[in-house]
């Protein structure tokens, strides 16, 4: 940090120059000028009173359009991922339908993980595909077959989640940014599952990366959201422009709740991180167990790869029963403190059956994940209280 730099002041703000859990804490979120309240206020205001015709204070006029509660949110957003602007959404998915429209024209087609999330599929294939927008799934844990499917047709976008959910697969973000950019289209990061903290594909070469808020960011199970991080203005521009005129924006309070979770952000994700190791340790040597999917494990076959873009290995850990599916469905019914549950990256632990429950919406297609799988989101209890747990479960 230089001696002339002064957070309060947007004209010498640069917040690479700090380390990320100061930016978590103070990005957008200077005391207030009026009171000096040191927490961002929640603006529960739908208009703004202007001073004279066209004459807003700060550029408010209605909040569908902008909200400071909001602009806090994403000023903050931006800055933990490196990027020039962040928007924040209603969902993550409604975060994904606007960004899609914004590069995407009926006609155009867009590779996806051949793993990806089931809520994403739906939105490819039962929202825009009707749309007119074409998908094609890809392994995308292997560059050159990336490479090949962007070789046979024009693509305009390659949507890409690292790790993916529910299998925890890798795509090294440097060389898909060469690979999309070398053939004319962009790259998307979905990093929900990773945070900012683990790992930023803006620098990586990323052209967009979205979030589900909802998960690591807001981090207590309180809160549903979405945003968008960019670096090129001229596209910021125009997913502005799609926000504001599709309107599916971050309330007030739910942008106070995000922004309040994101603070703790990396002392969170420290905690997730480590126990997911305990957790993957004890999975890999059980007898009940026939596959571990994480990162962190020296076999996983996207793990060099993960340690040279992610500060740590993540808090989601998947695996499957040798027993079959009713056997994994069981151990969902059987643990303690692992609750059953949708959603992620909470601060308390969640177990759920992928293949029928999160990603349901893909069975009978080339996505469709094991039906002996369970995931789990590993929160920040007491690490041998939640290796005991799923010793139990699986007992």
């Amino acid at each position: 940090m230089t001696d002339s730099f002064d957070l309060t002041d947007p004209g010498t703000r640069s917040y690479g120059a700090l380390g990320f859990e100061t930016i978590a804490i103070h990005a957008g979120q200077e005391p207030d000028a009026t009171t000096g309240a040191v927490v961002p206020p929640i603006y529960a205001t739908s208009t703004y009173k202007q001073d004279g015709v066209g004459g807003t204070r700060g550029g408010y006029e209605y909040s569908r359009t902008a909200n400071p509660t909001r602009a806090a949110l994403e000023e903050c957003l931006a800055a933990m991922e490196w990027g020039n602007r962040a928007f924040a959404f209603a969902s993550g998915m409604a975060a994904e339908d606007c960004l899609l429209r914004t590069l995407c024209q009926p006609g155009d087609h867009v590779l996806i993980p051949a793993d990806a999330y089931g809520g994403t599929f739906r939105l490819f294939d039962k929202v825009l595909k009707p749309w007119g927008l074409d998908y094609t799934p890809v392994d995308q844990s292997d560059t050159g077959a990336v490479r090949d499917a962007l070789r046979e047709r024009k693509t305009a976008v390659v949507w890409t989640e690292t790790p993916t959910n529910p299998l925890l697969n890798v795509t090294d973000l440097a060389a898909m940014a060469d690979a999309a950019h070398d053939n004319g289209a962009k790259l998307v990061v979905d990093n929900t599952f990773a945070s900012p903290y683990l790992q930023q594909p803006l620098p990586l070469g990323a052209d967009a990366v979205v979030h589900s808020t909802t998960k690591y960011l807001g981090g207590h199970s309180d809160v549903v959201g979405g945003a968008v991080v960019v670096r090129d203005p001229g596209l910021a521009d125009e997913i502005g422009f799609h926000q504001n005129a599709t309107g599916a924006v971050a309330g007030p309070f739910d942008a106070w709740l995000t922004l309040r979770g994101m603070k703790t952000l990396a002392v969170r994700m420290d905690r997730h991180c480590a126990n997911a190791v305990a957790v993957a340790g004890m999975l890999t040597g059980h007898p009940a167990v026939s596959q571990v999917y994480y990162p962190g494990l020296p076999g996983h076959p996207g793990h060099k790869v993960a340690a040279s873009q992610m500060r740590l290995f993540g808090g989601m850990v998947s695996f499957r029963l040798k027993a079959g599916a009713d056997r994994a469905v069981d151990v969902c019914g059987r643990t303690r403190l692992f609750t059953l549950g949708e959603s992620l990256g909470g601060v308390e632990s969640l177990i759920e059956h992928p293949g029928r429950m999160t990603h349901a919406s893909v069975a009978g297609s080339a996505l469709e994940v094991p039906d002996d799988l369970v995931r789990l989101s590993v929160g920040i209890e007491d690490a041998a209280d939640l290796v005991d747990d799923l010793r139990q479960a699986l007992s």
